[in-house]
């Protein structure tokens, strides 16, 4: 039986329309820029993030060092504490050391002015030799001078109302009786005592005028 044209043409739109259908389709679950499958658990790098994320704990971080800054980095509170480093046990006793040294020595006094040569039989003449018998130098000699000359003034009766007597001045002036009987009226006999005294106790005359200087008193 002969086909109509009327009838090819109605076969003809068929074709073409399951022809446009079925295209459709295939891109519907088909990616045509990769040529491969469409993944239906494929995730946007752009998704919301999780309550779990926003919610999570900051970390902590310890650092060593001199540091005082308190900052943060992608949502993470990091706080630094600083360090404080001890030196060495050896190096620390060192320093201790050196500390209590420096403490318990006194300050430089300024020098004695240099004493001339004394008058012939003075009190200072009597000083002079006796300074000279217990192997000091000039500048001992010069110390003392300057010591006594504030205190006393060279004066063996020199009496102050505290109750210190005599060229060195001897509190009470009683003590130098260990040096003679005399000890009131003989400038000798006070001068050997105030020396005496002055070994004793500071170990030169130098030693005494440094502390005269540094407290007003020795």
């Amino acid at each position: 039986m002969a086909v109509r044209p009327f009838a090819r043409g109605r076969l003809f739109l068929g074709v073409f329309a399951f022809a446009a259908t079925s295209a459709m389709v295939m891109c519907s679950v088909v990616d045509p820029s990769a040529g491969a499958l469409a993944n239906p658990f494929h995730s946007s790098p752009y998704a919301p993030v999780s309550e779990d994320v926003l919610t999570s704990v900051a970390q902590e971080l310890d650092a060593t060092g001199d540091y005082e800054n308190n900052f943060t980095r992608e949502g993470y509170a990091v706080e630094v504490t600083p360090k404080v480093v001890e030196p060495p046990v050896e190096e620390k006793k060192e320093a201790d050391t050196d500390k209590a040294t420096a403490a318990k020595t006194p300050a430089k006094s300024p020098a004695a002015p240099n004493a001339g040569p004394p008058n012939p039989g003075s009190a200072q003449a009597i000083a002079f030799d006796l300074v000279a018998a217990r192997g000091w130098d000039q500048s001992q000699y010069s110390c003392l001078v300057a010591l006594w000359n504030k205190e006393s003034g060279w004066r063996y009766n020199a009496a102050n109302p505290s109750g210190a007597y005599g060229i060195p001045q001897a509190l009470p002036g009683r003590k130098m009786a260990s040096a003679g009987a005399d000890w009131q009226t003989n400038p000798a006999t006070q001068i050997t005592w105030g020396l005496g005294y002055i070994t004793g106790r500071y170990g030169s005359p130098c030693g005494a005028w440094a502390k005269s200087q540094s407290s007003g008193w020795y």
